[in-house]
């Protein structure tokens, strides 16, 4: 059996094994990584032999790493080999197992967008949907705050009633997000568990936006990953990520980046405002965030299509759309859980 893991700003792994009895009778593990002494790299394959075929990748790591005395790894680690491993076993899923549904669909309800990412999960859970790459698009302002924040402490509410914005909250944890339509570009990307197997929860958000940092190097932006969640370039912040794991067994995955957000009303709305612009490399309310605008010079429109050119060549997609029924389950949520007092200020 055949497994391969590439490690995000690393190098591959490959693992080749056998099982006999339920346990790994024979391993091989090569890539283009760096090992040092070379001899260790037998170390590793003696260590995998003989453990038990539902090892998980953090306990197969563990193995690796009890044997390995003073060697030095470079490009992958124990848990990068644990992850190949898994992968050879059908444990694991990688990019290549999946076929995913593509949907850059018409602007809707902004909480529409918000009950989406609990509906398609239900979906890919069900078995009724692929794993899924999709485009918010929303035709109101609104402030979407993260599960676990205050609305007191987020949203001045003066500011907010004379912009005419809403506060939605998602299931997602992490910050607040000043949303109008087309000053930001926000995807959700909702994969099964087996896609993130044996990462950790920093590796995994790492991980799934590994695609977006070489779209936009495309378009002309130098972008790295800052742990835990946030992607930036030279000139400061880009955008962050934010997940929810469902008991389902599926993961949601969603990044917000900023285009073009009048500063200004930013400040007027969210009480975090100013804290927000330091780490943009804006200084004054009277300026724009507009990394995204001001780094490609791109309207919002053509950094959207080059985004999803790239990713439909590095993964295999197909087209899709939203299903009247997961409309009308989104709108039923919209109305029953999202636009909710109790659910808005469950943190008050």
């Amino acid at each position: 059996m055949h497994g391969e893991y590439k490690v995000p700003g690393g190098k591959l792994v490959v693992a080749d094994v056998e099982v006999d009895g339920g346990r790994l009778a024979r391993v091989r593990i090569s890539g283009d990584f760096f090992l040092e002494p070379d001899t260790a790299l037998e170390d590793i394959d003696a260590a995998l032999v003989g453990m038990p075929e539902s090892a998980s990748a953090a306990h197969l790591a563990q193995a690796i790493g009890g044997a390995l005395d003073g060697a030095t790894m470079v490009g992958f680690t124990p848990e990068a080999v644990g992850i190949a491993v898994r992968r050879a076993l059908g444990r694991a899923t990688s990019w290549a197992d999946h076929t995913f549904d593509v949907i850059h669909g018409a602007p809707v309800h902004p909480a529409l967008n918000v009950a989406l990412d609990q509906v398609i999960p239900e979906e890919v859970a069900a078995g009724r949907r692929g794993p899924t790459m999709r485009i918010w698009e929303w035709d109101a302002p609104l402030v979407v705050i993260g599960s676990f924040q205050s609305v007191r402490n987020e949203v001045d509410p003066e500011g907010l009633a004379r912009h005419g914005m809403m506060v939605v909250r998602r299931l997602s944890g992490g910050g607040a997000m000043f949303m109008e339509p087309g000053n930001c570009i926000t995807y959700s990307l909702v994969v099964p568990a087996s896609l993130v197997e044996g990462l950790t929860f920093e590796q995994s958000y790492a991980f799934l936006d590994d695609w977006v940092l070489g779209a936009l190097e495309e378009v002309g932006v130098r972008a790295r990953y800052v742990p835990l969640n946030d992607i930036a370039s030279d000139q400061g912040k880009i955008g962050g990520a934010a997940q929810k794991r469902f008991a389902s067994g599926v993961v949601l995955h969603h990044v917000t980046m900023a285009y073009d957000i009048d500063a200004t009303k930013m400040l007027e709305v969210l009480r975090t405002g100013k804290e927000k612009l330091s780490d943009k490399g804006t200084t004054s309310a009277n300026k724009r965030v507009d990394p995204m605008r001001s780094q490609t010079g791109m309207a919002r429109e053509d950094i959207i299509t080059a985004f999803l050119d790239h990713f439909r060549r590095r993964y295999r997609t197909r087209e899709s759309d939203y299903t009247a029924a997961e409309l009308d389950r989104a709108r039923e949520l919209m109305e029953t859980r999202f636009l909710t007092e109790e659910w808005t200020n469950r943190v008050p």
